[in-house]
């Protein structure tokens, strides 16, 4: 067999495996690589302070909880402070954490005019804290990074809290979720991204996943796609199904 012929049969066989890898993704490859070979949050995140946002349910609640695991010093925000004090409980029951290591700061994002006040109490809390803005401004800081985490669809109380035409009502149906990625995987993955400083990083499922991709490599492709897509979104949320269900269904039927 001469080299060529070799080199050749390794090409294929690596363009194989990196398609294989692809189709079973839930994330981003350079995401995945990261958790397989790069640093571990239980080694990069401990004796943190982090600002949740939007801490009462669904993606933040659950990053409470695996912060807290790891010895993350927590500021919880949302409008609901019942609720975030029962995700303040329960941080409490899971970690080692005391309860003046978890700040409780119910906070209005859309309320600009509280951001201030919410940012003193924060630092009067824990001495110190870092706002991010674009990365380009804080490109002599090497200190700070911005990640940037695009999920895709994920077990949660989106849908349920979402607005109809009369903007005092929510849907109040979630619908079947099964489909969705589970909050406690997604978390794990912007844990991984946030240990290896990843600055942009794609959590979901396939067929989403392809389309991330599709808007980065090829957007006249996306374009079409999306608004197909889109379309039969919006008829399946006004029907009363899930969104996204039937796309999850068909590729899960595929790869089973």
């Amino acid at each position: 067999m001469s080299w060529a012929l070799l080199l050749a049969l390794c090409a294929l066989l690596l363009l194989a495996v990196q398609l294989l890898r692809f189709l079973r993704a839930d994330g981003d490859l350079t995401l995945l690589w990261a958790e397989w070979q790069g640093r571990r949050p239980e080694w990069e995140l401990t004796d943190m302070v982090v600002w949740v946002t939007g801490a009462s349910s669904g993606i933040g609640e659950e990053l409470a909880y695996q912060l807290s695991k790891l010895g993350v010093s927590l500021v919880l925000s949302a409008r609901r402070e019942n609720e975030l004090e029962r995700v303040k409980r329960r941080c409490l029951e899971n970690s080692n954490l005391k309860g003046k290591d978890i700040l409780v700061l119910p906070l209005d994002l859309t309320d600009t005019s509280s951001h201030e006040v919410a940012t003193k109490a924060v630092l009067q809390e824990f001495g110190r804290g870092f706002f991010n803005g674009l990365r380009t401004e804080l490109a002599t800081y090497p200190g700070i990074t911005v990640s940037n985490i695009c999920p895709g669809p994920v077990q949660s109380d989106i849908v349920k809290n979402a607005l109809t035409e009369e903007v005092t009502k929510s849907v109040g149906n979630d619908g079947d979720q099964s489909y969705k990625m589970a909050a406690n995987r997604c978390v794990r993955l912007m844990l991984i991204s946030m240990a290896n400083d990843l600055q942009e990083v794609w959590i979901s499922d396939q067929p989403f996943l392809s389309v991330a991709y599709l808007w980065q490599y090829m957007p006249t492709w996306a374009f079409w796609i999306t608004s197909k897509m889109g379309k039969k979104r919006i008829e399946n949320f006004k029907s009363g199904v899930d969104a996204d269900s039937s796309y999850f269904k068909f590729f899960k039927k595929k790869n089973s």
